[in-house]
């Protein structure tokens, strides 16, 4: 492999000339940008300095990167997604730029902590959990492979919301992100694009042609910031472009001058509302229309740029599927397939045959989820108000598609209904899932398992219509920001024990393997977590006054909160362990630390309810003399990536324990075992294929799997059976509902402990028992750490595969049809061998 010299080598020496350069630039950007003099300077103008610095190296990789693609006419890949979980870019960028040694050393010279500038920039309030992180690994790594590519979103003034927690109930807070600017990106003024919304739709006849045109009631313009996205080593930059939503007319001065002062700026108020939060509360009929609008408005600016770029570059659209492919992440961009018929057809005049096989053979979907409800429906009379003329457009693929299917299964009225892109059944609902499955060449699910289920529920009968457009392709995570960034000291073991190649080779991490037996190699790795777990316990001490140990088993769940998620499971085990200890107070107990760490979406009372409980469980238990502090709970608020990147690198075990059969892959997990916990859960998502490259006896399974499930679930959700063969759990149940970790308020948690016992649709009650097993199976491991320490050392070793690389390098040989750059692509095998 060819190696490239501007990542520093382990003790390399700074580059004196280099360094005074990047002190000249830091000072001339903090004088000339800031207007500050360095006497004067704060930590916020320092950053801000350093950042702008460091991004004026990053454009000039970004243009020339931009220049070449264009001038190769490379096909390039569109990325929408609603959500991009981005976290924090200083750091991030100057470690892929390999600057980071000389930008401390720059920073150190000038008086200035680096540590103590990256906790001045916020995280980018720009997603929720696992669908953004994931599409901010994937732009990473499409960087990191050369592959020209843009990501599309939203620029969110709040994001979702900051998480508060006051008296153990959450609260939301708007995410003032925004509050003193971002070094990070451009604005583009001059590239806006019109939304419409609303009106009607005229037809004429046009030479024997039907010709449709929307006379919109509503428009918001789309105003354009550029932020880009550094690839390993700074060979390759892309962009994320993100929206911004105005009225065209922001303040009417005549409305204005009469005294009128709200009204006047009414119009520019409705539009900002699309950009003010990710997924507004839509338990409102208004709430529900600005989620719609939310959708349509970045699909529609994102379409029209593309669409507008590719005319530039290639003059016509008629080789648009050859030279750009859309990614649809979700559902959420699903309006794409109905938007970009709209513009082929009503504005470019494509007949609607060849418009509809450019719009299949340029998209592709990617769904998240198994739940029918996240696959998003809306009510046809919403969209006929909203998008009167995607409607149309909907209805007139609808007509096709049925045809096909009375053509495939003749006479088969409930089969049509099924598949059909209109629910008839449930107030006459536009299906958002099944339109982007139709207009999509290629659809994939995010695990094997996932793939395999959508074929068996929620696209089963559309899968058997279009039978060659399910694929899979496993999600990854990308190694630079969740090994190397987030645990730089097991980075530089790695380097140590695989060799320098290994930062660009991912596969050279089984070399680790050799070393998993040696004592002394296991010595230092356990130094390395122990590091780690200081400076988790630090955090947890500061923010939420609990004070850890770190030699205990520090025992991870974090994610957004939900009950398929089952922390009730992970909770109520808490509550049956604390019982266990206090009834055996002299037993051998391992001392252990539960870390839970996530949000529940404003409006979702259940999941909030489960949050209170784990505080109120925590209050109770962290505050028991008689533990001897052998067991201890923690929340800790406003999960995020800053905050998963301490969790991460200090975790002992991984709670992956979903509902077999409800997780589409998870990558929590992923970076979890890349940072050596070993994985407690069910066969569910990527557990099952991180299972099969880790090896069986280096994680612990339980529960039912997603087969038995489905069966259970049939036979009723009554699980009074289940807790009567289990005293355990019936006492664990009894102590929820009397009040044990409520004094005061006895009922709080009645509706909990009602659902485990007569509504256990997500088997928190059916696998309880099994987990609990499982749980005392991971004290025991614990307590032999030479075999604890030799599992977490493979699972290091065998997570390579699980890398965004090479998630990325499938997407582009098999969906979007794209080169991969050679020299940037890491060694990744297209297999992965079941370890025993």
């Amino acid at each position: 492999m060819q190696e490239l010299t501007n990542y520093p080598a382990l003790n390399q020496p700074i580059d004196e000339l280099a360094l005074t350069e990047i002190k000249g630039a830091i000072l001339a950007k903090l004088r000339l940008a800031i207007g500050k003099d360095a006497t004067i300077a704060t930590r916020r103008d320092w950053y801000k300095a350093a950042a702008l610095a460091l991004r004026d190296r990053i454009v000039h990789h970004w243009l020339t990167a931009e220049k070449q693609t264009y001038d190769a006419g490379s096909k390039r890949v569109y990325y929408l997604s609603l959500e991009f979980l981005i976290g924090r870019l200083f750091t991030d960028a100057l470690n892929n730029m390999g600057l980071l040694p000389l930008f401390e050393a720059a920073l150190g010279d000038l008086g200035v902590d680096l540590s103590d500038l990256r906790k001045c920039e916020p995280d980018a309030a720009l997603g929720n959990g696992g669908l953004g992180r994931l599409a901010a690994c994937f732009m990473e790594s499409m960087a990191t492979l050369a592959i020209p590519a843009t990501g599309y979103g939203i620029r969110y003034d709040f994001g979702l919301f900051r998480q508060i927690m006051n008296h153990g109930w959450q609260q939301e807070y708007p995410d003032e992100w925004l509050a003193f600017g971002n070094p990070w990106e451009f604005q583009r003024p001059e590239v806006v694009y019109n939304v419409h919304f609303g009106g009607h739709v005229e037809h004429v006849d046009e030479r024997g042609r039907d010709r449709a045109t929307w006379h919109p009631a509503e428009t918001v313009e789309a105003m354009a910031y550029d932020t880009p996205i550094v690839g390993w080593r700074g060979q390759h930059v892309n962009a994320l472009r993100l929206w911004s939503a105005h009225a065209p007319d922001p303040l009417k001065l005549d409305v204005f001058n009469t005294g009128d002062y709200v009204s006047a700026s009414a119009e520019q108020a409705r539009a900002e509302a699309i950009c003010k939060f990710l997924y507004p509360n839509d338990e409102s009929a208004a709430g529900r229309e600005l989620r719609l609008r939310q959708e349509y408005f970045f699909v529609s600016a994102s379409l029209q740029d593309l669409v507008n770029r590719h005319l530039a570059s290639d003059g016509g659209l008629r080789n648009l599927a050859q030279k750009a492919a859309v990614q649809l992440n979700d559902t959420h961009p699903s309006l794409a397939v109905t938007e970009l018929m709209r513009i082929l057809v009503d504005l470019h005049n494509f007949r609607w045959d060849e418009a509809w096989k450019i719009t299949v053979a340029t998209l592709s979907y990617t769904n998240h989820t198994l739940l029918p409800e996240a696959l998003e429906t809306w009510p046809v009379e919403l969209f006929e108000r909203l998008l009167p003329r995607h409607l149309e457009i909907i209805y007139r693929i609808n007509v096709a598609h049925l045809a096909l299917a009375e053509e495939r299964f003749p006479g088969d009225i409930e089969y049509r209904a099924s598949v059909s892109l209109i629910d008839e059944r449930s107030g006459r609902r536009v299906r958002m899932g099944q339109l982007a499955f139709v207009g999509s060449h290629r659809i994939n699910g995010v695990s094997a398992m996932h793939s395999d289920l959508m074929k068996e529920t929620v696209f089963h009968d559309l899968h058997h219509l279009y039978p060659q457009r399910i694929t899979n392709k496993t999600n990854g995570i990308t190694f630079r920001r969740w090994l190397m960034l987030a645990n730089p000291r097991l980075t530089e073991l790695l380097r140590e024990a695989c060799g320098e190649a290994v930062l660009d080779d991912f596969s050279l991490l089984e070399r680790l393997e050799a070393h998993s037996s040696d004592l002394e190699f296991q010595k230092r790795f356990r130094d390395v977590k122990h590091h780690n777990k200081l400076a988790l316990a630090r955090l947890v001490n500061e923010r939420n006054n609990i004070k850890l140990d770190p030699s205990a088993l520090f025992d991870v769940q974090i994610k957004r909160i939900h009950e398929y998620k089952r922390q009730l499971l992970n909770i109520l085990e808490t509550i049956a362990l604390y019982h266990a200890m206090k009834d055996n107070p002299g037993a051998n107990w391992v001392p252990r630390v539960k870390i839970f760490a996530g949000k529940a979406a404003a409006s979702y009372r259940y999941a909030k309810l489960i949050i209170k409980l784990i505080n109120d469980v925590a209050e109770i238990v962290n505050n028991d003399a008689s533990l001897g502090g052998r067991l201890k709970v923690a929340f800790l608020a406003d999960y995020n990536v800053s905050l998963a990147e301490v969790i991460i690198p200090a975790a002992d075990l991984s709670e992956q324990i979903s509902t077999a059969g409800m997780e589409a892959s998870g990558t929590g997990n992923m970076k979890l075992a890349l940072n050596g916990a070993l994985t407690i859960g069910t066969l569910d998502g990527a557990n099952i294929e991180i299972r099969d490259a880790v090896g069986p006896e280096n994680i612990a399974i339980f529960g039912l799997e997603a087969g038995d499930v489905m069966v259970r679930r049939k036979q009723g959700l009554d699980a009074s059976d289940v807790i009567r063969k289990s005293p355990r759990l019936e006492r664990a149940i009894r102590a929820i509902e009397s009040g044990e970790f409520s004094p005061g308020d006895a009922a709080r948690f009645a509706s909990i402990g009602h659902a485990l016992r007569y509504l256990d649709h997500y088997m928190v009650s059916a696998d309880f028992d099994s987990y609990y097993d499982a749980q005392r199976g991971i004290d025991a491991r614990w307590q032999v750490p030479p075999a604890w320490t030799r599992a977490s050392i493979l699972n290091v070793a065998r997570m390579a595969w699980f890398s965004s690389d090479r998630t990325i390098r499938e997407y582009a040989e098999d969906i979007w049809h794209v080169p991969v750059h050679p020299s940037a692509s890491p060694q990744l095998g297209n297999q992965r061998e079941a370890k025993g």
